[in-house]
């Protein structure tokens, strides 16, 4: 894979990629990699925070993401590897939203505070879904990135109190386990 220049700015890096259908071949593997630097990009949910059509850009590019793995024919390369858990890292492990320190959550009578960035996140978990259990995906390489490091990151995600997030979280590892023995 050619280095590709990273973003300078947000504002430079949040533009509409090409899809994968309107380059050559040649050019995928290039192309995947632009789309998963522009996803590595955080988008503001607060409320009144970020662009509508940066969200929106990103979305559709972790579609086309999710998309080209399932489609995948060829082996993902080494070089891609890392693009890959640097695009997940970014967007999954970052500060939960958090109660207050004097309201501890109690499952049986409160309500979970539920991730406000969930309609990109969930997107980023499907699409490591889809990568970890990828026949394109070889175990040999991919282990080498997906490491006892990156599934201990995982793990500490499980203090969400979004459920959804832990479904996710809970059928990843089942899927790494599955695929990366040496990490049972």
């Amino acid at each position: 894979l050619a280095p590709l220049p990273m973003a300078r700015s947000r504002l430079d890096a949040m533009e509409t990629l090409p899809s994968f259908k309107e380059v050559p071949n040649s050019e995928r593997a290039n192309l995947f990699v632009r789309k998963l630097r522009l996803c590595g990009i955080i988008c503001d949910f607060t409320d009144g925070g970020g662009t509508d059509r940066d969200k929106e850009i990103k979305r559709q590019t972790l579609l086309e993401l999710v998309d080209y793995v399932n489609s995948a024919k060829q082996p993902f390369v080494e070089g891609i590897m890392p693009e890959v858990v640097t695009m997940v890292s970014a967007n999954i492990f970052r500060q939960l939203p958090a109660r207050p320190k004097d309201t501890p959550f109690d499952p049986e009578e409160d309500e979970p505070i539920l991730e406000p960035a969930w309609p990109h996140l969930h997107i980023v978990y499907e699409f490591f879904l889809r990568f970890v259990v990828s026949g394109s995906t070889e175990a040999k390489v991919a282990r080498k990135y997906i490491d006892t490091a990156l599934i201990t990151r995982f793990l500490e995600l499980f203090d969400s109190e979004d459920p959804r997030e832990r479904d996710y979280l809970k059928t990843i590892l089942h899927r790494i386990y599955g695929k990366f023995m040496p990490h049972r």
